[in-house]
């Protein structure tokens, strides 16, 4: 009885809105005999930048304390964050990166902290990575199981030669200490990703020849295999964590030669710069987000033909750059852009996606000051909870405003659809067909024991879910809409109610509505939806 309640009041609390507005009914096709591409299991990530407090852009300073250098490593809501992901994807790195020197071993030059130099990179001196420090990390990421992923500086020892572009051998001495350092440790890295954003013509402050870059990847290839020859994991080699530049990366890859880089980096900031003012009308433009899917689809072919033996990462992506958007990036609207970026970028076969920042900038997915999480902290989560590896087709005869991707569950049977409503005007009634057999099945058997041919003719679609306790088949669903339909609000509403931190500053839980199969999917204007179908007869997702 409790179920058909809560299921009536939800209900209830949409009418008003499914009145005022224009509903438009539109059909799902899922394809669950095959995936079309599968993610790694931890395909979620958030990165750790190095920039200080005093990165500044269009006159406002959002980093505060929450660079590597200086971040509050004791707080109990950083610690609970991550560990809500049980394993969290880390990725350490950002523009700063190749300024890094490690204060360990035979290091010549003198290690201080970054400080403002108008003629260095960026702006910035070169700055320092104390082992103290670097202890004090791992005592995090080994506390809350975080998988690590490490940029290393790959300027050190070059010099500039003309305009950006950086020439000269590669000093691999101070790297080489750290990572014997790090080994000596114990502590496990899962990844070492070489240099950033210094691929040609898309480089940022520097560049380095695609030649000479892919020369030094084989140099660190040799570095890890002869510091790792006695460990029984040894971490894996991610590059070049730039702007794809096709010719750039087909030489580099060829260069470097077989099964060398493990992981294809590259970064995506697509909506422009954070100053845009026309930034919540990019997020919300269909077309607009599709322009990328270019870019995913180009370096997809580049892999497959110079890299086959390695695997496409986005490594960084804040969505607009420069610090990300005030009062945009950090509030319910850039969902929008962030869950499709996750569900296009997984239909390239892309294995992880890191977003900038897990913390500072406009764009973290935790506040920089108070660490209380942002609307895109929890899209993130229910992302990583619900949908697997397996990516699957799905095809749809509705309006380009409603975005919808398929994947196999997290961990269960089943299959899990993102629904993601671009209009401001429209509501939408969503039917789902199983193209296998254009129906859905609970577990191969009618729902009703009819023939497929007269229950086709009876009903459009049949609906799958589990079972509640009375009997009925069910399925669950997580609608995501902003506080007060306030689209720059920061906080959250998941099916009718706030996200908001427990008292003892615990994640709160994310309980889906559970909803009687025969029910039509209501996704109202400028809304997400997470839908899981626990039976849906999926023969590519069997556990």
């Amino acid at each position: 009885m409790g179920i058909f309640l809560s299921l009536f009041i939800y209900l209830i609390s949409y009418l008003p809105v499914i009145l005022a507005r224009d509903v438009t009914r539109v059909t799902i096709f899922v394809d669950a005999t095959k995936t079309v591409a599968t993610n790694d299991e931890h395909f979620i990530c958030a990165t750790v930048d190095w920039w200080p407090h005093d990165k500044c852009n269009y006159n406002h300073c959002p980093w505060g304390n929450s660079s590597v250098i200086n971040l509050d490593l004791s707080h109990p809501l950083l610690a609970n964050a991550i560990q809500a992901f049980q394993s969290l994807r880390i990725r350490i790195g950002g523009s700063l990166q190749d300024q890094v020197l490690y204060d360990v071993g035979d290091l010549k030059a003198p290690c201080h902290p970054f400080r403002k130099m108008k003629d260095g990179l960026f702006g910035f001196s070169k700055g320092c990575l104390h082992m103290q420090r670097w202890d004090e990390l791992n005592q995090l990421f080994n506390r809350t199981r975080a998988i690590v992923s490490f940029g290393l500086n790959a300027l050190h020892g070059r010099h500039n030669i003309r305009h950006n572009a950086w020439g000269g051998a590669w000093d691999s001495n101070n790297a080489r200490d750290f990572l014997k350092y790090t080994i000596s440790m114990g502590y496990q890295i899962d990844s070492w990703e070489y240099g950033n954003e210094l691929s040609g013509r898309t480089s940022i402050g520097a560049s380095v020849d695609a030649e000479l870059y892919g020369k030094d990847l084989i140099n660190l290839k040799n570095i890890i295999n002869e510091l790792y020859k006695n460990s029984s994991s040894k971490p894996t080699i991610l590059a070049p964590g730039g702007f794809f530049d096709q010719e750039w990366y087909a030489k580099f890859l060829q260069v470097s030669g077989s099964n060398v880089v493990n992981g294809v980096t590259h970064h995506i900031y697509n909506l422009g710069p954070g100053v845009d003012p026309n930034l919540v009308s990019k997020i919300l433009n269909p077309q607009r987000l599709s322009r990328v899917s270019e870019t995913f689809g180009n370096l997809k072919q580049t892999i497959e033909k110079h890299g086959p033996w390695a695997s496409a990462w986005v490594g960084e992506s804040g969505g607009a750059y420069n610090s990300g958007g005030r009062h945009v990036s950090n509030t319910f609207v850039n969902s929008f852009w962030y869950l499709d970026q996750l569900g296009m970028s997984s239909k390239y076969n892309t294995k992880v996606y890191c977003r900038q920042t897990l913390v500072g900038g406009n764009y973290g997915l935790l506040n920089a000051t108070t660490f209380i999480p942002n609307p895109d902290y929890y899209s993130a989560l229910l992302w990583h909870r619900l949908m697997g590896k397996g990516v699957l087709s799905v095809a749809t005869d509705g309006s380009s405003s409603l975005r919808s991707y398929a994947h196999c569950s997290k961990e269960r049977e089943g299959i899990t659809l993102l629904l993601i409503n671009l209009s401001n005007q429209t509501d939408y009634v969503i039917s789902v067909h199983n193209s296998m057999n254009m129906k859905l099945t609970v577990k191969g058997k009618d729902i009703n024991g009819e023939s497929s041919l007269s229950r086709d003719i009876k009903r459009a679609v049949s609906w799958v879910g589990s079972t509640a306790s009375d009997g009925h088949l069910t399925r669950e669903e997580y609608h995501l809409t902003p506080k007060d339909g306030y689209l720059q609000s920061q906080t959250m509403v998941l099916n009718g109610i706030p996200l908001q931190l427990a008292e003892d500053e615990g994640i709160p839980k994310l309980d889906p509505v559970r909803v009687d199969v025969n029910s039509p999917i209501y996704i109202t204007h400028l809304s997400i939806a997470f839908i899981v179908f626990p039976n849906f007869s999926a023969r590519a997702c069997v556990v």
